[in-house]
C-alpha cells in the first residue's frame, strides 16, 4: 500500500494492556504515550470496547508501535487485553471483533497487502 511516501506491508494488532472492566479512552492512551516521551499515540487506529474506531495518526506517517517495523506498518490497538485481575486475556468485545475485522478488510482492500501479512502482537 502506498500512503504518501510510505510503503505499507504489515498491519500489527495490539491491545492497550488495560483491564477489561475499566475504560481507557483514546485521550488516556495519548497521555500514556506522551508520558513515555512520544509525540502522541503510536498507533494509527484505536478500537474502543463499544466498537468505535478512532483514527489517531495519519497513515502517511509511520507509527511508533513495533520497534524496527514502524516504517512499513500500520498500528491498530484495541482497548483492553487484561482480565479484571490484570492477567493477559483476549478481552475483545463482539463490537471490537467486528470493527477490527471491518477495519483490516478495508485496509487490505485499499492495499496490496496479503492477508497473511496481518499479525497480532
Amino acid at each position: 500500500m502506498h500512503r504518501g511516501m510510505r510503503v505499507i506491508n504489515l498491519i500489527v494488532v495490539h491491545c492497550s494492556a488495560t483491564k477489561a472492566d475499566r475504560d481507557f479512552t483514546e485521550q488516556d492512551l495519548e497521555v500514556c504515550h506522551r508520558r513515555r516521551g512520544m509525540n502522541g499515540p503510536g498507533y494509527h487506529f484505536y478500537i474502543r470496547k463499544n466498537g468505535d474506531i478512532k483514527s489517531l495518526r495519519p497513515l502517511s506517517l509511520p507509527g511508533a508501535h513495533v520497534r524496527g517495523w514502524n516504517a512499513g506498518s500500520i498500528g491498530v490497538c484495541y482497548e483492553g487485553g487484561l482480565d479484571e485481575g490484570g492477567r493477559p486475556a483476549d478481552t475483545r468485545t463482539l463490537f471490537q471483533k467486528h470493527s477490527l475485522h471491518v477495519l483490516v478488510l478495508l485496509l487490505l482492500k485499499d492495499s496490496t497487502l496479503q492477508k497473511k501479512k496481518s499479525k497480532k502482537h
